[in-house]
């Protein structure tokens, strides 16, 4: 994104589009031609956007909410918010003419035009921030695997249609990536998520490894909630492993931000299991030197494989 509409977005929705610097993966990386970069900050913009509403992240004062055209007030009620800017998104699909009211939905309107996306993707991620106010433990991971369709995949489609990439296979393959991303960073943030009076862990895995809801609260995490923790990061990496020949599957600077998307999910859980997987303390989070040493290691894995 260019530095001065970076500026006038940041005025308007202070930190939103900061928040990619905390991701586990480079969201726009400096390689990738201005035009992809503007289109990914734009999409990623509107996620980012969707995920505060959802998580009741919100900057403070209610300037969202005025944009969206609901009174400031109404800026904690999260669901009025989703409904809101789901009216604000069909407005940038809409053939009226009709322009978006907040400013990362007039960001994004230019890319939808150019890239010809469909509102599909988009609504998918609104609909599991719904689903996050009214769902708040999963029993089984086949429930899991249908949030994460709606909450991450919908992401890696996006970056296909953004690359003029997406095909059958490929989006198979994304979606794996984006699921197990989901996973991973869902492993990251028990304790985060347990203050929303979420539970993202399964409750048939926490049955079957003896965990209980008040052993997620405890300031370390004994035997049983890491063996948990290391099963659940284990089903991360396998379908890591699984979308890993997408990155062999495309060429040039898209090769290389794939393989930053798989190796970011890699980097996280070699630091979760660098923890001793317990996450209870806070999130592992990757160093630097880790995300560059698995992107390479995907890279060779791509190189060989194709």
């Amino acid at each position: 994104m260019t530095r001065a509409r970076r500026t006038r977005l940041d005025s308007d929705v202070p930190g939103t589009l900061d928040k990619a610097a905390d991701e586990n993966f480079p969201v726009a990386p400096f390689f990738l031609p201005r035009a992809w970069r503007d289109d990914l900050m734009a999409v990623y913009g509107y996620a980012r956007l969707v995920d505060d509403i959802g998580d009741g992240d919100l900057a403070p004062g209610g300037a969202d909410a005025r944009h969206l055209g609901l009174d400031p007030a109404q800026g904690e009620d999260r669901l009025a918010m989703l409904d809101a800017l789901e009216t604000d998104l069909r407005r940038i699909f809409s053939t009226t003419g009709e322009t978006p009211h907040h400013p990362l939905m007039q960001a994004l309107r230019p890319t939808v035009r150019r890239c010809s996306l469909t509102p599909e993707p988009f609504l998918g991620l609104i609909e599991a921030n719904r689903q996050d106010q009214k769902i708040r433990r999963y029993g089984t991971y086949e429930e899991l695997l249908a949030y994460c369709e709606l909450s991450a995949n919908p992401v890696g489609r996006l970056v296909l249609q953004l690359t003029g990439t997406a095909s059958p296979e490929r989006i198979r393959r994304s979606d794996a990536v984006c699921t197990a991303l989901q996973i991973v960073e869902h492993l990251q943030d028990v304790t985060e998520d347990l203050g929303r009076d979420r539970i993202y862990l399964p409750a048939d895995d926490m049955a079957r490894f003896h965990v209980a809801e008040s052993d997620l609260a405890a300031r370390s995490g004994g035997a049983s909630v890491r063996a948990l923790v290391a099963y659940e990061a284990e089903r991360a990496g396998d379908l890591l492993n699984e979308g890993t020949p997408l990155v062999g599957s495309v060429h040039g600077r898209l090769k290389l931000l794939l393989a930053g998307f798989v190796g970011g999910g890699r980097a996280a859980l070699t630091a979760i299991a660098a923890a001793g997987f317990d996450v209870l303390p806070g999130p592992p989070k990757p160093t630097k030197p880790s995300l560059l040493r698995e992107v390479g290691v995907v890279l060779r894995r791509a190189r060989r494989e194709g």
